[in-house]
């Protein structure tokens, strides 16, 4: 049976990008040159393995996203601790946490430095 290993976004700088996958709690697990042309750089939940790869390719610092990507999604157990915290680094929400229907889970949603939406979901364990 098939299984989702990662996706990958192509980022136009390694720290930046970094700093902001950390704030939403995922860990840098490895970097993997490829040849002289880029860097990947591998980061997952605790626990869950590289999920996320950023490409970095030498000399480019921006891409277009285009108009077909829509968003990941991340769970965290309460959405105003976690915005709060994200606020401490200048993380914020597009517009305040809603939920799309009646007994809906609270969601919203937050950019990465280079424009990628992430959609966090409260989702108490």
């Amino acid at each position: 049976m098939a299984g989702l290993l990662h996706t990958c976004y192509r980022i136009g700088d390694i720290d930046r990008s970094v700093s902001f996958y950390e704030a939403l709690g995922f860990e840098e697990l490895r970097r993997m040159p490829i040849r002289d042309e880029a860097i990947n750089v591998f980061m997952g939940l605790p626990g869950d393995g590289p999920r996320l790869e950023l490409t970095y390719n030498h000399g480019v610092d921006h891409y277009e996203i285009g108009s077909g990507y829509g968003h990941i999604a991340v769970s965290v157990p309460d959405i105003e601790a976690a915005l709060a915290d994200l606020a401490t680094q200048g993380i914020t929400p597009e517009k305040p946490p809603y939920r799309v229907r009646e007994g809906g889970s609270l969601l919203c949603f937050v950019r990465d430095p280079d424009g990628y939406r992430i959609e966090l979901i409260e989702h108490a364990d």
